[in-house]
């Protein structure tokens, strides 16, 4: 599959302004009765929709604006199409009987913008609970907030699964530990999980609304606190789109120091999530050291960047503050030995046969039915398939390091914990690195010695 092929498939539609985009994959525009079209074109190639947003444009076109993304896996190379909404019409073809991830991004839509996805099968509501008044779409930007919400104890229309030796387990929304609430409903029938019913946004906490208002400096703090665990990911996100914009050039050290700080986030994860996997099988020695170990990672995260979660490191247009001139030599050792002892500790968990029963052949998920759902990171490459950003489409420093992808086939969760045991073993060699050169400013608006080129961070507090 190659662009030119993508781009004989949307020559076939009524497509208008095709172009070639920067990064090397098709552009166009395309009316909304053509979409599903569209789909079933690329369809045949491995392409499908890997990501559907809105957006309200009717201040300047009078119409709300769809983006689609089209793509294979590993999502290059890409078909994007621009689809404009009637305000009038406020309807648009549904494309969940042929994309699992359209059809979830379809509701969400029709939560917060009131666009209605002609032929979905599930028009219950996913991002917004059952108080929310009806009729009140709050990404719409002449939306007049409510604080009529009321909730009257109205259930959620969870789907029922019946027969002979079917049984209904609820767990959730609270859970034991820190994790944020969801609610699962399971269908059994002894251990076959015939059904799940998943509901989450219980903490929804308007993000998106927040940031159409908010000032420009304190932006990358609200990316970072999105999830938590994640704080790197999402303002390495919302930094690069804003560079795009701005046509900003990252210096080349600030690059290195942005894929050091996500891999450190990613290790963090990966032991703590290693470590809560073999606590579910009961072997609390394993989970003990991995968390431990994870707590002397959050140490170092501080020692670098004065945060625990590694926050007010990334900005617009590159990274300030302690990261960049912290002492990455000693940071690289550290680094080096805690992995080293997580590797033992991995070794002593997979010497237990308590461990090894209860991960082995659980929870297969096949290649066939990952593809289908369209399962992405770690739990897609524990079922075969083989994607992973980093390397398909590198972004920062990622062509420089290159990314070895651990790719399993039995996709049980014995699978999903060796992956992430190899990804955090591996990740380690894109740790700080004391050869990396000194960061030198380079932007078109200017530039310091902090590393921000044209940004001025606000000021932070350090605490975690």
């Amino acid at each position: 599959m190659t662009v030119d092929s993508l781009r004989r498939s949307v020559l076939g539609t009524s497509a208008a302004s095709v172009a070639t985009s920067t990064t090397g994959g098709i552009q166009c525009r395309l009316p909304a009765w053509e979409i599903p079209a569209l789909a079933d074109r690329l369809a045949p190639l491995g392409v499908r929709c890997q990501f559907l947003a809105a957006a309200d444009t009717r201040a300047t076109g009078g119409d709300f604006t769809l983006v689609y993304v089209f793509a294979p896996p590993q999502l290059a190379p890409s078909v994007t199409v621009l689809v404009a909404v009637p305000a009038a019409v406020a309807r648009f073809p549904s494309l969940a009987t042929r994309s699992f991830a359209a059809s979830r991004f379809e509701r969400e839509i029709h939560d917060l913008f009131g666009l209605v996805p002609e032929g979905h099968p599930d028009p219950r509501r996913l991002a917004l609970h059952q108080y929310w008044p009806e009729g009140y779409y709050p990404l719409r930007r002449d939306v007049v907030p409510r604080t009529d919400f009321v909730d009257a104890g109205e259930p959620f229309p969870f789907r029922r699964v019946e027969g002979e030796g079917i049984f209904e387990i609820t767990v959730g929304p609270v859970h034991a530990g820190i994790i944020e609430p969801g609610h699962f409903r399971f269908s059994v029938e002894g251990e076959t999980i015939v059904n799940l019913e998943t509901r989450l946004g219980f903490v929804h906490k308007g993000t998106e609304k927040l940031f159409e208002g908010i000032a420009l400096d304190r932006a990358p703090a609200l990316a970072e606190c999105i999830s938590g665990d994640t704080s790197v990911g999402h303002v390495l996100a919302y930094c690069q789109a804003v560079e795009a914009l701005a046509g900003c050039t990252v210096p080349v050290r600030a690059n290195r120091l942005r894929v050091a700080l996500l891999e450190l986030e990613r290790i963090y994860n990966h032991v703590g999530d290693v470590g809560m996997i073999v606590n579910d099988t009961g072997f609390g020695f394993g989970h003990a050291h991995c968390f431990r170990i994870r707590e002397e990672l959050l140490r170092l995260n501080h020692q670098l960047t004065g945060h625990r979660l590694l926050r007010g490191a990334v900005v617009p247009g590159g990274v300030t503050g302690p990261i960049v001139r912290a002492r990455l030599a000693e940071a690289a050792v550290r680094i080096g030995d805690l992995v080293a002892e997580f590797a033992g500790v991995v070794r002593l968990c997979l010497d237990n046969t308590t461990v090894l029963e209860r991960l082995q052949g659980t929870g297969r998920l096949t290649e066939r039915t990952a593809a289908e759902m369209q399962v992405v990171g770690l739990a897609g490459r524990a079922s075969g398939i083989d994607a992973d950003l980093r390397r398909d489409e590198p972004f920062a420093a990622y062509r420089e390091t290159g990314v070895n992808v651990s790719v399993y086939q039995a996709g049980d969760l014995l699978a999903k914990w060796r992956v992430g045991m190899l990804q955090a073993r591996r990740r380690h060699r894109s740790s700080p690195s004391p050869r990396a050169p000194r960061l030198l400013v380079s932007s078109r608006r200017g530039a310091d010695q902090s590393g921000t080129g044209w940004w001025r961070a606000a000021p932070r507090p350090s605490a975690a």
